[in-house]
């Protein structure tokens, strides 16, 4: 793999080409920066920027002030090859709380192993429904002690709008719900975008997580995308990178919280 041409690419269609991520998002492009104005329970933030010490901070500044408005909190995602080089401590400096660094980890789909199915006794059950939603988040609760609520809140309205932009998948122990995950399709891009794998403790280092990797690969594959991409922890890396998953650069959340104050 070409490591730069792709994540230029990766660039293009995924940030600077970004598109909304679920049903009443809208994607804004205001001079070097864009960024996703989500819906009610949707994800907002800075997707893409393209700044120069001279402007950076007044966009950062701009960002602020535009998302406290609304009195939305956002995340500005900011990514390792980001300019300019300090743009993460101008983050901090202006209130964000940087959330734990990730890998962007590609693979083309034609070079990945697909041939990778569940443990003994392990089933992949498609989510189309709140009770499948429902499993999802109830599993991520468990495998990463956060709240869910805004997941499932967007999950739920992208399965029941444009059908063809998810795909979620639990993996079930008998009844019990053990590891889910989703993908994001956005048409008319080259990437399919890997999201929110976890599994439960108990459940880890036998297989599951590689499982559901496999599976939404082929997935991709059957619907004609050329690369699949995952925002990777440290945890997961090691297993991407037996599937044939590259790390190109990184990728960190700084997030701000605008505050009820700023909404009233």
């Amino acid at each position: 793999m070409d490591h730069a041409a792709v994540l230029a690419l990766f660039d293009r269609d995924m940030r600077e080409g970004a598109r909304p991520d679920g049903p009443g998002a809208r994607i804004e492009r205001v001079g070097g920066v864009v960024r996703q104005v989500g819906s009610e329970n949707g994800w907002s933030g800075v997707v893409w920027s393209d700044l120069d010490e001279a402007g950076a901070d007044a966009a950062v500044a701009e960002q602020i002030r535009y998302f406290s408005g609304l009195g939305r909190d956002f995340e500005w995602k900011l990514y390792g090859h980001d300019l300019p080089v300090d743009l993460g401590q101008r983050l901090r400096d202006a209130g964000f709380t940087a959330a734990p660094e990730e890998t962007l980890m590609i693979a083309e789909v034609a070079d990945l192993t697909l041939d990778v199915e569940p443990p003994e006794g392990v089933r992949l059950l498609p989510v189309t429904d709140r009770e499948g939603v429902d499993m999802v988040a109830d599993v991520h609760e468990k495998a990463f002690g956060t709240d869910s609520t805004r997941m499932r809140h967007q999950l739920l309205a992208q399965l029941t709008g444009d059908t063809d932009s998810v795909v979620a998948v639990v993996a079930l122990a008998g009844d019990e719900p053990v590891s889910a995950a989703r993908m994001e399709l956005l048409p008319g891009t080259r990437f399919a975008g890997l999201w929110g794998g976890g599994t439960v403790e108990g459940w880890r280092g036998r297989g599951v997580y590689r499982a559901l990797v496999a599976h939404r690969a082929r997935v991709a594959a059957d619907r004609g995308y050329r690369y699949v991409q995952v925002d990777a922890l440290a945890r997961s890396r090691p297993i991407l990178a037996r599937l044939g998953f590259e790390p190109l650069t990184t990728t960190t959340p700084y997030e701000y919280a605008v505050g009820s104050a700023a909404a009233a």
